[in-house]
């Protein structure tokens, strides 16, 4: 059977930059919530003679991602997940951030945990908000719950999240779901171990992406502190992933990777500026 890559966020920025890679490779899966816009990331992929399948998919709901990896094991052996979907502080409020960037990869990780073949790789994409937010401001003794009871998990998170001014709310979510999924990455690489699966968290910084966009204003005040001084390419970051989904790669698991020009090597914190 044919090797199959599933890319959440594959319409766009990083998943397509990646999709072009793995075609090669197998079959393709784009993964998001507009659906008019991955059977364009389709089309494209289809110049490149890539066999593309899109699912429209809201990574939040549990059962759709579990239809998902259902969908995906009906066109081969799922050999590797990118999970590049998530939300950004411009792009909603803190409960549905959250809701997106934690437990949207908790529902991946546990729809594909069962589903990736064994010598399979799951990648999460993370942000530099996970290190640049300060570390007090992380309620790590919560995390766990999500594995136990999401609901309770979104409560504690929310009445967290209430200490701080509205203004700034979205900001921290982003900031703490995007420690969470890092936190995720390395607490399930036991667990996916087990079968024989590899899972790990890359943390990209400032790429010209759709998300980066929006955050270019923000993205200015830390390239500046960069060794590399400009944003990167997402061709540059699709290497990186495919690299890592290689399942030469069988040694590398259960920790983060960044890439992000040096900004985080530079010493920048949520507080510095020249």
């Amino acid at each position: 059977m044919e090797k199959v890559y599933v890319i959440t966020g594959g319409g766009s920025g990083m998943g397509l930059a990646t999709a072009k890679i793995l075609g090669d490779y197998g079959n393709v899966v784009l993964v998001g919530r507009n659906e008019k816009k991955l059977l364009q990331a389709k089309k494209e992929l289809e110049f490149y003679d890539s066999n593309v399948a899109t699912f429209a998919c809201d990574i939040s709901d549990r059962q759709s991602v579990e239809a998902l990896a259902d969908f995906a094991t009906g066109l081969g052996k799922v050999q590797g997940v990118l999970h590049a979907a998530g939300m950004s502080p411009h792009m909603g409020e803190a409960e549905t951030i959250m809701a997106a960037n934690a437990l949207g990869t908790l529902h991946i990780h546990n729809a594909f945990r069962d589903v990736l073949e064994e010598g399979g790789c799951l990648i999460d994409v993370s942000s530099m908000s996970a290190y640049l937010t300060p570390r007090i401001v992380m309620p790590t003794r919560f995390y766990r719950l999500a594995l136990e009871n999401e609901a309770l998990f979104t409560k504690k998170m929310m009445r967290w999240l209430q200490l701080f001014p509205k203004k700034v709310r979205s900001g921290v979510a982003y900031g703490i779901s995007k420690h969470f999924v890092i936190w995720l990455a390395k607490q399930d690489a036991s667990r996916f171990g087990e079968r024989g699966i590899r899972v790990l968290s890359v943390t990209p910084g400032n790429f010209e992406t759709p998300m980066g966009q929006l955050e270019a204003e923000e993205a200015q005040t830390y390239i500046q502190y960069n060794a590399i001084k400009r944003p990167g390419k997402v061709e540059e970051i699709a290497q990186l992933f495919a690299a890592c989904l290689d399942e030469r790669m069988g040694y590398l698991t259960g920790t983060d990777i960044v890439c992000d020009g040096g900004c985080i090597a530079s010493g920048v914190g949520p507080f510095t500026r020249k």
